[in-house]
């Protein structure tokens, strides 16, 4: 390996992490983490929410929204921010993967805030991600850890963000699923990265309830379905299949548009946050629901469906989708998990308005469970969050398989055709 500044020679040989590193890791990200969502809602809620004058006014809403999405432009342009353009819906759950650059850190802090700030479609945990990356990088560097290792130092990293998201989701288990479905680590290294993974989890999990911290654990609150029925399965199938053709249009939405802002605006950055911006300004206007990642409209939707409709649920479903991928698309830094939660929930809502006898619970966590599982390409994962989101029982815990099954079934056959057609 090449000397550095302060190693010319390169002499002091990187070390494997041992356990005080992963806890320390642990440590640093979760507590970095707890600061910047409580700095985040301190924000968000002096800007907008308990904002009388904004409230009062309701030209501030697309006037504030164009002013914040300037601001991204400027981020991207001027400060070299980080953005989720390249990426897909995993690739924003896991930082910047190979491109991590902890220099970035400060222009990917200020651009990420002023994303969530901006109205748009995306949650914090994409923003996290990369921040978090960006330390445990530092980290590596400054200490000398696991940079010979391409699999130490991303399992070194997978620690970090285990106890961010284990964290702020609520279960000491989701990052642990979530790296062994995809593989972190070779043969040999897989049972100690897991440890690792664990390890940082327990600590980001217990951080949070100790100090009292809301985790994304029980948002979607919804009446047990009590026995299990035989035709509450053929339920589970159809609403995986609906889920799935959930996750095919959010993939398919983001082609599309990353394509259109491709040929509108080339090369230019400031441009495509501020068109972004508009459209985002324009919808949130007329649907003030739709701003934001949804985390804080679903529970006002979920206490009264029926006072929207089955046809508004459907387009609100729909539009939030195709914001989440111009947000995405237009140089926004955030996170998929509540935007695709916010319209699946919708969706299967506006299916229990149309079919009552379906218990509402089955509508929502099914079609949420199956449109993950097919969006990450993580059933397992995809269950876990579901189950620890909307608090399923061991029953609904079955249908909820049948759901991600299917939704998986479906899209390795879509994949299918696509191969054969291409």
């Amino acid at each position: 390996m090449a000397g550095t500044a302060e190693d010319p020679a390169g002499s002091h040989e990187r070390e494997e992490p041992k356990i005080v590193h992963i806890i320390l890791i642990a440590l640093i990200s979760i507590a970095f983490t707890a600061g910047y969502l409580l700095f985040y809602e301190l924000l968000i809620h002096a800007v907008w929410f308990d904002n009388d004058y904004a409230g009062a006014n309701r030209w501030l809403i697309p006037a504030g929204v164009m002013f914040f999405s300037l601001l991204v432009g400027l981020c991207r342009k001027y400060l070299n921010a980080p953005t989720m353009i390249d990426g897909g819906f995993v690739e924003s759950m896991k930082g910047n993967g190979e491109k991590v650059d902890y220099r970035t850190f400060p222009a990917a802090l200020i651009s990420s805030l002023l994303s969530l700030l901006s109205g748009a479609s995306v949650g914090p945990e994409g923003a996290i991600s990369i921040l978090v990356s960006d330390m445990t990088s530092y980290i590596q560097e400054r200490f000398r850890i696991a940079r010979e290792s391409a699999d130490a130092s991303l399992g070194f990293n997978v620690a970090a963000l285990a106890s961010a998201y284990n964290g702020i989701i609520g279960s000491v288990l989701f990052t642990g699923v979530f790296a062994s479905e995809f593989q972190v680590g070779g043969e040999k290294s897989a049972l100690k990265f897991l440890a690792w993974n664990l390890l940082a989890g327990c600590i980001g999990y217990l951080f949070f309830r100790l100090l009292g911290l809301p985790p994304f654990a029980q948002s979607i609150l919804l009446p047990p379905i009590g026995e299990l029925h035989p035709v509450y399965v053929l339920y589970a199938i159809v609403l995986g299949i609906i889920g799935a053709l959930l996750a095919v249009f959010t993939g398919l939405s983001m082609a599309a548009i990353g394509r259109m802002v491709d040929r509108a605006f080339k090369d230019r950055v400031i441009l495509p946050a501020l068109a972004a911006g508009a459209v985002i300004a324009l919808v949130g206007s007329f649907v003030p629901a739709l701003l934001f990642s949804g985390q804080a409209q679903i529970h006002a939707i979920i206490a009264d469906p029926a006072a929207f409709g089955a046809a508004m649920l459907l387009g609100m479903a729909v539009a939030k989708i195709l914001l989440l991928a111009l947000a995405f698309r237009s140089g926004f830094v955030g996170g998929p998990i509540f935007p695709i939660l916010f319209s699946c929930t919708l969706t299967g809502l506006a299916i229990n308005l149309v079919f009552p006898a379906v218990p509402v619970a089955i509508c929502v966590l099914c079609i949420e469970a199956a449109a993950f599982a097919l969006a990450l390409g993580a059933p397992l994962t995809a269950i876990l969050l579901v189950v620890v989101i909307g608090t399923a029982d061991p029953t609904m815990t079955v249908l909820l398989a049948l759901s991600a099954v299917t939704a998986m079934v479906l899209g390795e056959g879509i994949n299918r055709r696509r191969g054969i057609d291409g």
